[in-house]
């Protein structure tokens, strides 16, 4: 039976590579890892080795084309396919080989795939798996944890049923629209007597059939040893992890069929101390010094680091310091606290904060406006969406509350406190993260006083809250009192904003605040 091999993974971000070399011909007999072609991608020549022996049928590409990641390369026949095919379906078809579904006694197994998770996002990092294999699940019940370039998500199941398999392993990266994981669902009806395997899933289900066939006492001795022939066994994904480890792949046990190392090997080689280095350390005693450690940049960091070069290298970024009194305010604060903790409601500065905004951006609209790419058009908002910068696990989040002039002081608490809590534990709505119009960091809660803050793209502007300082300053009468002072530090978009409109603004904000009661008169 003739499966296709699908071109993997063979560099982050790389979609496509030139077909440089055929190593083989159609009808040549190959080998389990060895090289069938060479590839060139956008920064280095990749050698793709089989992934099983047998006989190559078809070559999909010519000498210079251009292959698709995640797409066939060549078409093979692996060696005990005929016999496969032969054989009884109900011998001849592993469960593991069919990518959706079969039968299984009065049971189907079906693949989840994965749903589309965001506008865009074509793939993900599984961050944690909620069940193991042979689990039991609910419908609806969490299975796994996965991160975007955006948040945090969590998949869920669509039917009660088995685990049966589990697709990809923690820290790798899954693709939206493909298999997921493997769930033995009861009395749901299987497609067909003979569901025809896609290339893709056969592809990534061979190898697992190839190690499920494997004798046990083969498959006992290939665990945790090296290669006798001095040559690592490892997929070019599992090198580049190995180098980004600067890990020797050559001096990983592997734990696959033959030694061949995966990528969970070469992690736990980096983390468990080895026998040899132990020795040499006890031999010698010396201290090794200047290691270095590679972390990819993934999910939200590199979502955030995508955004900031490109703010801050469209955006002519000025800033404006000033500072406010905040006496009269967190006394105010401090009598209403209690009242609404009894609410459960959480009265924290940021609603205060907020809803001045607001009320200085009616007579100040250009501070919630946008402009468009080449600078020749300023959109302005109705709504005002205010961010909130949230230090959380996954990294900086800036979720926004939804229609700031139309709520009260207490609403906005209320959204903050919805927010903030789902920031931090990484799960944000995507809805939550998108439509902001202007932000507020708030630095000072973890120290500092001055900032220099980059503007949220596309918004024009964004203000840093530095640390409650409590000063001495001078009365209207020339007296020293002791005052709760806050530095705050404007960042605004030159193109469309001067210093004089970002002062004058910052100035009635700061009147708000500095006399809650006027801010009340002004609340419609």
């Amino acid at each position: 039976m003739s499966i296709d091999f699908i071109l993997p993974d063979i560099g982050e971000g790389i979609v496509e590579c030139e077909l440089v070399e055929w190593l083989v011909n159609e009808g040549d007999h190959i080998e389990e890892d060895q090289p069938v072609a060479d590839v060139m991608t956008d920064k280095a020549l990749v050698q793709i080795p089989a992934m099983y022996s047998g006989v190559v049928d078809k070559l999909y590409y010519a000498k210079g084309d251009i292959a698709k990641v995640h797409s066939p390369l060549f078409a093979m026949t692996p060696v005990g396919a005929e016999t496969e095919a032969a054989a009884p379906a109900a011998v001849a078809a592993p469960v593991e080989t069919s990518p959706a579904k079969a039968v299984a006694g009065s049971s189907a197994i079906e693949d989840f795939i994965l749903p589309d998770i965001g506008e865009g996002i074509v793939e993900c990092e599984v961050v944690d798996w909620l069940v193991a294999e042979g689990d039991m699940i609910e419908e609806d019940q969490a299975v796994v944890d996965v991160m975007t370039d955006k948040a945090l998500v969590q998949i869920p199941s669509k039917y009660a049923g088995k685990v049966v398999k589990l697709h990809y392993a923690k820290g790798e990266i899954a693709k939206v629209h493909q298999p997921l994981f493997a769930i033995e669902v009861e009395g749901l009806q299987a497609q067909g007597s003979a569901p025809v395997a896609s290339a893709e899933t056969t592809a990534q289900t061979a190898p697992t059939a190839s190690v499920q066939a494997t004798p046990p006492a083969v498959a006992k001795t290939a665990v945790g040893v090296k290669s006798t022939t001095g040559k690592a066994i490892a997929s070019p994904a599992v090198r580049r992890v190995a180098r980004e480890l600067s890990v020797n792949i050559h001096d990983v046990p592997g734990t696959g069929p033959k030694g061949r190392v995966y990528k969970e090997d070469v992690v736990n080689f980096t983390q468990a101390p080895q026998a040899s280095s132990v020795q040499a350390s006890a031999s010698v005693n010396t201290e090794v010094a200047g290691g270095t450690r590679v972390e990819p940049i993934r999910g939200i960091k590199a979502a955030m680091a995508k955004a900031m070069v490109a703010s801050v290298s469209t955006i002519p970024h000025f800033t404006y310091c000033e500072e406010i009194d905040m006496t009269k305010l967190i006394a105010l604060r401090s009598e209403l606290k209690e009242v609404y903790a009894k609410q459960d409601i959480k009265l924290t500065m940021m609603p205060f904060f907020m809803k001045s905004m607001s009320l200085a951006i009616k007579q100040f609209p250009l501070m919630n406006t946008k402009v468009n790419e080449d600078c020749s058009e300023l959109t302005y908002f109705d709504d005002h969406n205010i961010g909130m910068a949230v230090d959380s696990k996954v990294g900086l989040l800036v979720p926004n509350v939804k229609n700031v002039q139309s709520l009260s002081i207490v609403d906005v608490a209320k959204e903050i406190t919805r927010l903030t809590n789902d920031a931090r534990d990484g799960r944000v709505a995507s809805n939550d993260l998108k439509g902001g119009t202007i932000s507020i960091s708030n630095i000072g809660a973890l120290g500092g006083t001055v900032a220099t803050p980059i503007i949220n793209k596309p918004e024009v502007a964004i203000v840093a809250l530095g640390k409650l300082q409590t000063l001495p300053r001078f009365n209207d009468k020339g007296e020293v009192e002791v005052r709760s002072i806050m530095q705050v530090s404007w960042s605004g978009d030159h193109r469309v904003i001067d210093g004089g409109t970002i002062a004058r603004f910052s100035n009635l904000w700061k009147s708000f605040l500095e006399d809650p009661a006027t801010m009340l008169m002004h609340m419609s």
